[in-house]
């Protein structure tokens, strides 16, 4: 019912940037928070950064100063834009949803709440 569609990565140098960008689309009523993870071969999924329906901000200490989260709440559009890459940020990178959606029975409709995940999108950072 609800789908996320990341794009945006790809090959970069050391030092260069991407800017990745997810977008929500379905039977949505409202999104609260929508972050970046990412999972590097043999690592766990680890969070980058979130970012609230009001704009508040967390970022992984590795990123700080680095990565920049914000979004479109009108479009249901996340965007993480990343500079001075390094090739420790080679990953693929997740995009994730907390989303609020509606939901129609035979004689009813209400809203649900589930968390969502797109499908991923690989960064590789060269050295």
């Amino acid at each position: 019912q609800v789908h996320l569609v990341e794009s945006g990565g790809g090959l970069v140098q050391a030092g260069g940037s991407l800017r990745l960008s997810c977008a929500a689309s379905g039977s949505i009523f409202s999104i609260n928070t929508m972050g970046w993870y990412r999972q590097a071969p043999g690592k766990q999924r680890e969070l980058v950064a979130d970012i609230t329906s009001g704009g508040s901000t967390n970022y992984a200490d590795s990123v700080k100063g680095r990565f920049t989260i914000s979004r479109d709440n009108a479009k249901n559009t996340v965007y993480m834009q990343m500079n001075s890459l390094k090739p420790e940020d080679t990953a693929v990178y997740y995009c994730n949803a907390d989303v609020r959606y509606w939901h129609t029975g035979v004689a009813y409709v209400t809203t649900l709440q589930y968390d969502y995940w797109g499908q991923g999108t690989q960064v590789t950072v060269s050295s």
